[in-house]
């Protein structure tokens, strides 16, 4: 058997949907454009739940639920009104939420000596605030019915450390401790609360922001050689998300692995 060239890349396709969210409902923030969360938003779909995305950035979320066939509602998870706003939309438009994917984040490269209060400060309000606000907005209305799911996207960097990377870094971390405190605080009424940790995911938002020669380096310290494709991510999400995760709380899955 022939094996295949060095460096050829080898197509990776999404598998098909197999039904894990037959009859649940959706709500994913940051879900507009290529990313995670629209590659999240399309895996839901595929899984048979009723999708609701949000994002603060109108127009790119108006076509990202155009292509998915979904529902959407601006949301900036910086102001509390906006979340509370986000999920009343999201009660009138589906009855309910079961599942709530936090993936709303914001990066930035900075070195500690020369980093200001407001890049610390904006990456944190964001990645860690945001995902606190959408958490307990979720709370009050999942422990009114005794059920449901929360999947928060951290991040590798909430383990290890990279130059330049300091706020996003102690974001990261303070969502996977989020993640563990609610989740042994909802456990007990009936709600799992999980994250996932991605090392490193291509779209096209990375692409236009992140150098080819630093791509290129940090695919290389990756167990398999090459960036995770956006749904392959998405897919572990799936897993949180679906009754076959039932008893799993409070824990970061990483994917693909830490030493990246």
């Amino acid at each position: 058997m022939n094996e295949p060239a060095a460096n050829v890349p080898i197509a990776r396709l999404a598998p098909e949907g197999h039904n894990l969210l037959a009859g649940k409902t959706v709500l994913i923030t940051a879900a507009a454009g290529s990313g995670i969360g629209s590659a999240t938003a399309r895996r839901c779909v595929d899984e048979g739940a009723t999708v609701m995305i949000s994002d603060r950035h109108e127009p790119r979320l108006a076509a990202t639920a155009d292509e998915l066939g979904v529902a959407s509602v601006p949301c900036d998870v910086t102001s509390e009104d906006s979340v509370q706003a986000m999920f009343d939309a999201a009660v009138e438009e589906m009855g309910h939420v079961d599942v709530l994917i936090n993936n709303a984040g914001l990066g930035g490269t900075a070195e500690v000596h020369e980093m200001t209060d407001d890049q610390w400060s904006r990456v944190l309000d964001v990645t860690l605030n945001g995902t606190f606000r959408c958490t307990r907005a979720a709370l009050a209305l999942m422990y009114e019915r005794g059920s449901g799911v929360i999947i928060n996207n951290a991040s590798v960097l909430g383990w290890r450390a990279q130059v330049g990377q300091a706020h996003y870094a102690a974001a990261k971390a303070g969502v996977m401790a989020l993640t563990r405190c609610s989740g042994v605080e909802a456990a007990p009424r009936g709600v799992r609360i999980n994250a996932v940790a991605p090392s490193l995911a291509m779209h096209e938002n990375l692409a236009k922001v992140t150098s080819d020669e630093l791509l290129a380096e940090l695919s290389a310290r990756e167990a398999f050689g090459r960036p995770a494709e956006t749904w392959e991510i998405a897919s572990v999400i799936a897993f949180l998300a679906s009754d076959y995760s039932s008893y799993l709380v409070g824990e970061t899955i990483s994917v693909s692995n830490q030493r990246a």
